[in-house]
């Protein structure tokens, strides 16, 4: 019996044995660095105040100001405990989140998807983008007023700028086999702009989003310096004018606290709705 050698199918070799020490070991990931991280700074601050390196006065220790931390929360600050505080900041940066999402995801989408719309919107982008919002604080006070309505559109304004330039980002990198394939089907404007174009800015959306709330953060300070009698900026503003250190720290760590939390909230929302864009 003869063997026609052709019609044999080669066998690939067989692929070596991978050990356990050849394995890719997972990486511990940045948690435990950045735990270690704040671990040191708040060793170094409790060691500045310990051997009185920074006068109490300008650097109190972080036992008074977690002492303080719980007197505002328990007996209040300025007629206001630290709750009520944090929910008036908390309502006005929802507020303005919320306009500022309401306005600038449309923007976004006429300034991706339209040379007019770009010609129109962009200069207006581009003038308020570098502007601190103390520059413009005064013109909205006098327009709006004091009232609740100027706090909360300076607030917008300096959440603006990121969720219009991060949808309009989101709009361009959409993949241009996608929308082609959408129009070879008979899908009108419309459908691929809220079937294709906007799905695929979703995740830019999101880091606009995560940008507009540290801006909003910072500006919460700045528009609760007029009129005001409940917030965390208001509280650490008074806090200021009579020298209370402990509660000015105390302040600011409650603000980084409650934005760390939203940074994480947003992270888990991210993976949730759009985990390919998580996973990149």
């Amino acid at each position: 019996m003869t063997i026609n050698i052709g019609t044999i199918a080669p066998v690939a070799p067989a692929a070596p044995a991978v050990t356990e020490a050849q394995r890719p070991k997972r990486s511990p990931g940045t948690l435990p660095l950045s735990l270690a991280t704040i671990a040191v700074i708040i060793a170094a601050w409790s060691l500045a105040s310990a051997y009185g390196l920074v006068s109490p006065l300008f650097l109190p220790s972080p036992l008074i100001v977690l002492k303080a931390i719980y007197s505002v929360a328990v007996n209040g600050f300025v007629d206001s405990t630290l709750a009520q505080h944090t929910l008036a900041s908390l309502l006005r940066i929802f507020a303005a989140l919320a306009a500022a999402l309401v306005i600038g995801i449309p923007a976004g989408l006429a300034i991706g998807t339209s040379r007019i719309g770009k010609s129109i919107l962009d200069p207006i982008v581009e003038f308020l983008r570098p502007l601190p919002p103390l520059a413009y604080l005064p013109l909205i006070i006098i327009w709006i007023g004091i009232g609740e309505a100027s706090k909360i559109t300076v607030i917008a304004l300096a959440m603006l700028p990121p969720i219009i330039l991060s949808t309009a980002a989101g709009v361009k990198s959409a993949p241009a086999d996608f929308i082609n394939a959408a129009r070879s089907f008979g899908a009108t404007r419309l459908q691929i702009l809220a079937q294709v174009i906007l799905p695929s800015a979703i995740p830019s959306i999101l880091t606009g989003t995560r940008i507009a709330l540290g801006a909003g953060w910072s500006t919460l300070v700045a528009a609760e310096l007029v009129a005001a009698s409940r917030g965390l900026g208001f509280m650490i503003q008074s806090a200021a004018q009579f020298l209370v250190t402990d509660i000015v720290i105390a302040g600011i760590i409650v603000i980084a606290a409650i934005a760390f939390l939203f940074e994480i909230l947003a992270r888990l929302l991210e993976r949730w709705f759009v985990p390919w864009a998580a996973h990149r």
